[in-house]
């Protein structure tokens, strides 16, 4: 057998066929043998795993990179934050990331500017989803699918109101109706959406807001469970009637669990991704303050339980985190932890250094979720679902050596020292003991975080450019 670049054994390696004890072995970034400890090559370099687990590096599939108007323009925010938050990403044990494009000018004559400010700035390989807002943005989508990007996000309808900063304009139901018929008919074409009635919101807030409100509790009351449920229910039947293919980000109710489970069972294409704050924290958590507004809102101990029980059971099929980069003083406009509610940011931070800890301190730790269901969920359905499968999302030969140890004991509290991103100082997770940390992660085959240490440096990583059988294989 040739001998390899990188081995780690003596694991419990995660695959799509079951979890077995050995390791893995890469060449040129790619993975060259998967199996027990005696049929693995000699390498130059070799890890002892001390019989801890071996999974595929987690996808996050739900970032915005370069939001912070409040201190970037768009495209330096963008050169940015893929330095700053894929620094935290790789120490969290996320090596592959799928960021949201969004600028009210075209997108096409700035793909060289995007591909080039991942590449040179970001410590994982990345890809694009274009968030579809202005009616020259429906006028790219076939272009754009040229240029590897084949998932278009809109909003139905939240942002009229809630964040008027962004600059996303209203999508009605008509919108939602044409942008679902353009994409059904591209190869691995898939519509995101942003499921929130604005309309219903904004008559609470202002409700709300005449009382006197200004707690975590009344932001989760302003945008109840309704307006989020509601916009499911409508997605499904224009995806039924359009045969296209829906996915819901960010999904945070029960009731949208049990409406997609029900599309589901009739055969529409209608799928959603999850949270780990909507799995670890509720409405009632007054103590989070405004770093506990995000949108969607908390919701109640129910919504928890049967998103995870949607989870377990594979109505809800996908993870990410919805990662918003914003220092803290933007965050709380300078209002304080405990000030405006309904001034401040709505969007978590740190998701992406917090996401895969979170994952296997609340859900396969607590027993809530197997390792290999969390595997799936996290990397493998990722990576299938946007266009990355086999070159992403599993630990079999051929595939990029995107490799993490996880040690199920390793403990952390999450402080300021948690997190390597741009801004450490806050997140829905600040203040909670995780146990299930990774102790190495690997891009490409190479060790990038080791014990906590940075090894490398940011930069020649690679776009994955989603063709009409997705990614192709190195």
């Amino acid at each position: 057998m040739p001998r390899a670049e990188l081995c780690i054994h003596n694991a419990r390696v995660v695959t799509p066929s079951g979890t077995i004890h050995g390791g893995v072995a890469s060449t040129d970034g790619t993975i060259t043998a998967v199996g027990g400890d005696a049929s693995l090559p000699d390498a130059d370099r070799t890890i002892d795993a001390e019989g801890n687990y071996l999974i595929p590096g987690f996808i996050d599939p739900h970032v915005h990179w370069g939001l912070s108007r409040y201190e970037f323009e768009y495209h330096d925010g963008l050169e940015h934050d893929f330095e700053t938050e894929t620094r935290g990403a790789v120490h969290g044990g996320v090596t592959t990331v799928v960021n949201f494009l969004l600028q009210p000018e075209p997108y096409l004559p700035d793909m060289e500017f995007f591909r080039e400010a991942g590449a040179e700035n970001s410590y994982i390989d990345f890809a694009y989803h274009a968030i579809i807002h202005k009616d020259h943005h429906f006028d790219e989508i076939d272009g754009l699918a040229e240029e590897g990007v084949r998932s278009f996000k809109i909003f139905f309808n939240w942002y009229k109101h809630a964040s008027p900063e962004l600059g996303i304009e209203h999508s009605d139901a008509g919108r939602v109706y044409n942008l679902l018929s353009q994409v059904a008919d591209i190869p691995g074409g898939v519509v995101m959406f942003h499921a929130e009635n604005e309309d219903i919101a904004y008559e609470r807030r202002q409700e709300l807001q005449d009382e006197g409100r200004n707690d975590l509790p009344s932001w989760s009351e302003s945008a109840p469970n309704i307006c989020e449920f509601m916009q499911i229910e409508q997605i499904g039947h224009m995806t039924e009637l359009t045969d296209s293919r829906a996915y819901i980000v960010h999904m945070s109710t029960g009731e949208g669990v049990d409406i997609c489970k029900r599309f589901q069972e009739r055969g529409v294409n209608l799928h959603a991704e999850t949270l780990p704050a909507f799995l670890t924290h509720t409405k009632d958590e007054e103590e989070l303050g405004v770093w506990g507004k995000i949108s969607p809102p908390l919701r109640g101990e129910w919504s928890k339980d049967r998103l995870w029980q949607g989870l377990r059971e594979g109505t809800v099929e996908y993870m990410g985190t919805d990662h918003c980069p914003h220092k803290i003083e933007f965050k709380e406009k300078d209002t304080g932890k405990h000030g405006d509610i309904w001034d401040a940011i709505p969007g978590d931070n740190n998701g992406i250094e917090y996401f895969l800890p979170v994952m296997m301190s609340e859900g396969v730790n607590r027993n809530r979720i197997s390792m290999e269901r969390l595997v799936e969920v996290c990397a493998e359905n990722n990576a299938k679902r946007w266009g990355l499968y086999p070159r992403k999302g599993a630990l079999v030969e051929g595939s990029d050596a995107d490799m993490v140890v996880v040690d199920m004991g390793k403990s952390k509290v999450v402080d300021d020292d948690f997190y390597h991103t741009m801004e450490p100082r806050y997140s829905t997770m600040h203040g909670m003991e995780l146990t299930g940390l990774p102790t190495h992660t690997v891009v490409g085959g190479e060790v990038v975080v080791e014990d906590d240490e940075l090894q490398v440096e940011p930069g020649g990583r690679n776009y994955l450019h989603r063709g009409d059988s997705g990614v192709e294989l190195e």
